[in-house]
């Protein structure tokens, strides 16, 4: 206890703000530390010379690790040393190890090096490998106290992730060798431990061995997904419920070898993902550093959200930025989702569907539940492959969509690609997988055109994040759109006056468009899609789709919003925060909500047209990521990141409330598709 005067420090106070973190160690470790001040400042105990060092963030991490190597791995003192310099050459360098384990049988033989100086992951593995390739030493270690990554150097150019480390009365063979249970797997799932992303350890996978692969990332990275998937899926119907996907106990070509039998099977029980001679194109010595790195982790989570944000990662650096287009954050999605309530007898399509998340949370809210390693039961499969729908133009979206849609509706899918503003070149696939779902006119010429140019569709939900960037200037694509037109009398955005644009705007409101328009020489993806997925819902049928914030309240898009109250109830309108779609764009976005007018008093959701009727507006204050992009968590009592039920890391936004407050609204308002309690 601090005496009166005394200043009292605590560890998490000091780590406060700071890169490192508590969050590997236990509360007996923790509370080994005894804080002490001097001379204004706090200070600790060394554990292995009793030396007082000042208590800084990286030494309270060290002195952790220290007691952890003493306490739990059993290492005598007389093995460990702190500060030791590193030897490269002949001559010992100005930098220092900041812990050393020695081989017990050559007390000057440098056996485990821990590195705890660098907070950040990339410098700190980057450092720990110059040591480790300096000294030889066949263990090496990072942490900064929120998570830890232990490797074993096989040469100085590859280096295999390992489970743990040896005690002191092991061999380091026998962690190698080990075997592992799918209950063992859950238990120690490193992304729950350590509450990391599968994005953090591709970020390893790239740095260590992928950038020097000469390969293509996403694919490889791809299929070792792939192929681990459905080693989990297969593992409780395994002789003790064994893991196969491990690196340990096999030569590296044997191991290539299962590792590409775990992908042919997955391959073969997914079908349309990949082609049917596809092989794992990795080298056997790469395929064993990547392999090492993903075994401790459980990727069939509860909702595939661990794959997702993974290929958000790999796919939007690369192929989605130029665009304007970028993965959904799933809160955003769960909130659509929770909001528009879909059900099991109702028809969901998302028409720029990315990897599907719109998609894929729907499967998971109609369940009423989340996906296990067990599989979907029959009536959820059918659901899922059945009732569900998604399109998007960019291939290896597709494909990410098929796989994910493929898991959640075992081994079917009904995810395409094509251009969804363009029908008129959509493959044979797409039209036979769609003509069940085109609308039927009951007079026989509208009907005939419909079936033959795939123009309107009888979709109960339609939830979608449509690309902002980039203007379509294919005439044969714009001529297929009224808001492609021009609005009869003055072209508003000639005027410099702002009261006469207004005054302007909201006569043109009141008008239509002619039959014989002139037409615009281009047109915003977004404004044409706001169209199009119109086109796709029934009569009464409900929409979501983000866009950007000056749809809402550009002078110029006026007669874009009155084409919109000419053609659906405006439910909702919700602000996203600035943050939401960083760090791929900072554009300020809102998500609109829309139920088709529908007149027909039998039909599931009537919506008869009105003039005047209440809106439901919120603004989200808390996005859940910070200035840079990075995702924000709820923090504890004890200082971590929370975790939901289901091990998720627990994100800090307000959309889940924004949700609920519609909810109450929408059956206020006596909405059919929210009936009241």
């Amino acid at each position: 206890m601090a005496l009166e005067n005394e200043p009292e420090y605590t560890l998490s106070g000091i780590l406060k703000s700071t890169d490192y973190g508590l969050d590997i160690f236990n509360s007996d470790e923790i509370s080994a530390i005894q804080l002490f001040d001097k001379k204004g400042k706090p200070y600790l105990r060394d554990f292995i010379d009793a030396k007082e060092r000042p208590a800084k963030p990286e030494e309270i991490v060290r002195q952790l690790f220290v007691y952890r190597l003493i306490h739990t791995y059993q290492y005598p003192t007389n093995r460990i040393a702190i500060e030791k310099g590193v030897y490269f050459g002949s001559n010992i360098a100005d930098k220092r190890a900041d812990i050393i384990v020695y081989e017990k049988d050559h007390p000057d033989t440098v056996y485990i090096i821990v590195e705890v100086k660098k907070p950040k992951r990339r410098d700190g593995l980057e450092q720990l490998k110059s040591y480790c390739n300096a000294e030889g030493a066949p263990i090496a270690v990072w942490t900064n106290g929120s998570e830890v990554v232990i490797l074993h150097r096989e040469d100085p150019n590859f280096y295999r992730s390992i489970s743990d480390l040896p005690t002191a009365h092991q061999t380091l063979t026998q962690i190698i060798n080990r075997q592992v249970t799918i209950e063992e797997l859950s238990e120690k799932n490193k992304l729950v431990v350590e509450r990391l992303s599968l994005r953090d350890v591709i970020k390893d996978l790239e740095n260590l061995v992928l950038a020097n692969a000469g390969v293509d990332q996403f694919e490889e990275v791809f299929k070792l997904i792939y192929a681990k998937l459905y080693d989990e899926a297969q593992a409780k119907r395994r002789k003790k419920h064994l893991v196969e996907f491990l690196a340990s106990g096999h030569t590296k070509q044997e191991l290539y070898d299962k590792i590409n039998g775990l992908f042919h099977a997955a391959r073969d029980k997914w079908k349309g993902v990949f082609l049917p001679g596809e092989n794992i194109d990795l080298s056997p010595d790469h395929l064993a550093v990547c392999v090492s790195f993903l075994e401790d982790i459980k990727l069939f989570n509860s909702n595939l959200q661990v794959i997702d944000e993974a290929f958000e990662y790999l796919v939007t650096q690369v192929y989605k930025g130029s665009k304007g287009q970028y993965f959904t954050p799933r809160h955003v999605i769960d909130m659509c989702v929770k909001m528009l309530n879909p059900k099991w007898e109702e028809y969901m399509i998302d028409t720029a569907a990315g990897s599907c998340g719109f998609t894929v949370h729907t499967i998971f809210h109609v369940w009423g539940g989340e996906m296990t390693s067990d599989g979907p039961t029959k009536d959820q499969a059918e659901y899922a492959s059945e009732m569900v729908y998604g399109l998007d133009f960019d291939a290896r979206s597709v494909k990410v969509a098929k796989a994910l849609n493929l898991i959640a509706g075992d081994g079917r899918t009904n995810v395409y690609r094509s251009n969804t503003l363009d029908p008129r070149n959509w493959g044979d696939e797409v039209r036979v997988a769609l003509k069940d779902r085109l609308r039927r006119f009951d007079a026989h010429a509208d009907d005939v055109w419909n079936q033959k140019n795939f123009r309107y569709f009888d979709f109960d939900v339609l939830m979608t994040n449509p690309p902002f960037a980039g203007d379509i200037t294919d005439t044969k694509i714009l001529y297929q759109y009224q808001l492609s037109k021009k609005w009869r009398g003055i072209d508003i955005e000639a005027l410099t006056d702002p009261k006469e644009q207004e005054k302007q705007a909201l006569k043109i409101m009141q008008k239509r468009y002619e039959e014989a328009g002139s037409w615009y020489s281009k047109q915003s993806r977004d404004v044409l899609f706001i169209e199009r997925n119109l086109e796709f819902l029934k009569p009464g049928g409900r929409m979501a789709i983000v866009l950007p914030q000056g749809r809402f309240n550009n002078i110029s898009d006026a007669h874009v919003r009155s084409w919109i109250s000419e053609r659906a109830r405006i439910l909702a309108v919700v602000g996203l925060h600035v943050n939401t779609f960083k760090p791929h764009t900072g554009t300020k976005t809102s998500v609109l909500f829309l139920q088709k007018w529908n007149e027909d008093r039998k039909s599931g959701h009537y919506c008869p047209q009105v003039e005047d009727y209440p809106i439901f507006f919120a603004t989200s204050e808390k996005s859940g990521k910070d200035n840079s992009g990075e995702y924000l968590c709820k923090i504890g009592d004890d200082g971590r990141a929370m975790l939901d039920d289901h091990g998720h890391l627990v994100i800090d936004h307000d959309l889940t409330e924004i949700a609920d407050a519609f909810v109450g609204f929408a059956r206020d308002q006596k909405f059919s598709f929210w009936p009241e309690v």
